[in-house]
């Protein structure tokens, strides 16, 4: 009986313990920072040693200037949103949308840093072919 009572004891110990872990989590700040343009979805992306790539919907006018990639540096690493700035009014939508290359220069990054990426997958549209 005695050995129950303090194995019981015992586990209650490690779900308190576990639990304040799991409150600092929560109670942990959180940066709101206000970003510019609209968050873009994306259809691809790829994060090299030194390169981020992304995919993109275009209506045939979309290039890199119409897409700002916002930065933000937290703890060991870097989350990556990328925002459109400009729309793409044009009218011959790309099926496999455009590409958007930035080196990690570009975005104040050390080459072999870890980065996510914090938009949304969009799966390509489909164009009828005529």
């Amino acid at each position: 009986m005695k050995r129950t009572i303090v194995i019981v004891a015992g586990g209650l110990a490690v779900m308190l313990a576990l639990s304040g872990c799991a409150m600092f989590r929560q109670d942990a700040p959180t940066r709101t920072v206000a970003m510019p343009g609209q968050l873009e979805p994306i259809h691809a992306a790829a994060i090299t040693r030194d390169l981020a790539v992304f995919w993109v919907s275009s209506n045939g006018c979309t290039d890199k200037s119409d897409l700002r990639p916002v930065v933000d540096h937290m703890g060991a690493g870097s989350t990556i949103t990328l925002r459109r700035i400009e729309q793409d009014d044009c009218k011959t939508p790309m099926a496999d949308g455009v590409e958007v290359i930035w080196s990690f220069e570009e975005l104040g990054l050390t080459p072999g840093s870890r980065v996510s990426v914090n938009n949304p997958y969009q799966l390509p549209s489909t164009i009828p072919t005529t």
